[in-house]
């Protein structure tokens, strides 16, 4: 999910939110849309902030040939009124385009994009301003280089009589998605040299689109056995490389139940990663403290979509561990479903996916949980597991929650074994929290709090 951890040039732990922050020396992470251990800070764990459950990974904190547009403009169905006269062909408003010719245009998109035509899809833009012809060529210049399964648009409703057009973009990612994505658009269309033609977006009628990688400057494509990468950021290969390298280190604690490969997502500008990550301006989230995020796009009609690890410029400025627990732990939401998850308490949701990143790193408990381990030796130990509204991005004590939420799981693996953490994880995502603690370990949720408490204590001091 989303792991918004905050960073910092000075040593610290890893985060993210569904992030995590680095350990001392190693990473930073403040805590999807989508953090604040390994890559907010490990030592200072991510957060889940909104009800999709992205978790945002935060840096250390504190501490994208002629075509025939007019194919079927002008033919309109005829009716017969009940009187048996023939009924006057139905127009539709002034400066409303002819669907039938709408489709025909999206049609020979597809086909362009399919057959690699550049010229083809060009063209159905030939009417469009300057600006607007360059960014369409640099859009099916990156199409091109995906591996596509499938693209196509699909014409929506009228948006009034502006001439703009709502559009479902939808395509498929092959070998990696099980369905397609779902992406609204907005097409503005004119009547131009008797035929309808695509002459901008919904940017004139103040509508906007949702967006995508393919947006992005000049991509680059990187594969890795499991892991897809895409994007214009700097250190591609690096971030294939860990992602691929994760898929069996989330196996073995998760088990083999999952699609066991991801797709991540690296825009170079911070405000194109989180429209892509679905964090609008305004949202309450700082994309430039995020690491990575684990989200879910949509897909057709409001379905969920496909899994997506989204990378963020910060992502750079973490260390070399706080790089591998951050998306060790996004790809841990991704397994587990966490991006997806309406029901199993925020705390293990991130504290497991921390519980898996930090899995033999190596990292001193109070180094990774640095900013809580002060709190606690100053006699200020937590009363409560950390609950939504403390993983919120505004949170003072984003680090702490994450570092709180991994030290429960941490403590359940202790004393009870990895596999009964993992039970408990897929337990309480079918039944209530309490239900859950008595069922797996025998305990109240009174009991568990205090007990957790006295193994902050231990561990912290």
């Amino acid at each position: 999910m989303d792991d918004e951890r905050a960073a910092e040039t000075s040593p610290g732990p890893a985060t993210e939110q569904t992030g995590e922050r680095a350990p001392e020396q190693a990473t930073g992470r403040p805590g999807e849309q989508a953090t604040g251990r390994a890559a907010e800070q490990h030592p200072e764990p991510v957060t889940a902030e909104d009800p999709s459950r992205r978790r945002a990974l935060g840096l250390l904190a504190g501490g994208g040939a002629a075509v025939c547009l007019a194919a079927g403009a002008g033919i309109f169905a005829l009716t017969r009124a009940p009187d048996g006269d023939p009924a006057p062909a139905t127009l539709p408003p002034a400066g409303t385009p002819d669907p039938r010719a709408v489709a025909v245009v999206l049609a020979n998109r597809a086909r362009a994009v399919r057959e690699r035509n550049r010229i083809a899809f060009l063209a159905t833009v030939a009417a469009a301003p300057a600006a607007f012809q360059q960014a369409q060529a640099r859009l099916f210049d990156n199409l091109t280089k995906l591996p596509l399964d499938g693209w196509e648009e699909r014409p929506g409703e009228p948006q009034g009589t502006s001439g703009v057009i709502q559009v479902s973009l939808r395509y498929r990612l092959t070998g990696f998605d099980t369905g397609p994505v779902a992406r609204t658009r907005h097409l503005a269309f004119a009547h131009r040299s008797g035929a309808w033609t695509i002459i901008g977006d919904g940017s004139s009628a103040g509508l906007a689109d949702d967006a995508d990688i393919a947006d992005a400057g000049s991509l680059t494509i990187v594969r890795k056995g499991p892991a897809l990468v895409v994007g214009d950021a700097p250190r591609l290969d690096e971030i294939a490389r860990r992602l691929a390298a994760a898929v069996p280190a989330v196996t073995t604690v998760t088990g083999t139940s999952w699609a066991r490969r991801a797709v991540a997502l690296a825009p170079a500008d911070a405000a194109l990663a989180a429209r892509v990550a679905g964090n609008d301006a305004g949202a309450g989230q700082d994309i430039a403290r995020f690491a990575a995020l684990a989200v879910v796009t949509p897909g057709p009609d409001g379905s969920p979509g496909q899994d997506r690890v989204v990378v963020s410029p910060a992502f750079g400025r973490l260390n070399d561990l706080g790089r591998r627990v951050v998306l060790t732990h996004e790809l841990t939401h991704v397994a587990t479903g966490g991006a997806r998850d309406g029901r199993t308490p925020i705390w293990l949701i991130e504290g497991f996916a921390d519980y898996v990143g930090y899995r033999n790193a190596g990292v001193p408990v109070r180094s990774a949980a640095r900013e809580l381990a002060a709190e606690v030796a100053a006699g200020r130990v937590p009363g409560a597991l950390p609950t939504r509204s403390d993983f919120d991005g505004a949170s003072g004590r984003l680090s702490q929650a994450y570092q709180e939420a991994w030290l429960a799981c941490r403590m359940v693996a202790d004393r009870y074994g990895e596999t009964t953490l993992v039970r408990l994880y897929r337990a309480a995502g079918r039944e209530p929290e309490a239900a859950a603690l008595r069922r797996i370990l025998g305990l109240p949720p009174d009991t568990f709090t205090a007990d957790w408490r006295d193994y902050l204590r231990k561990e912290l001091t």
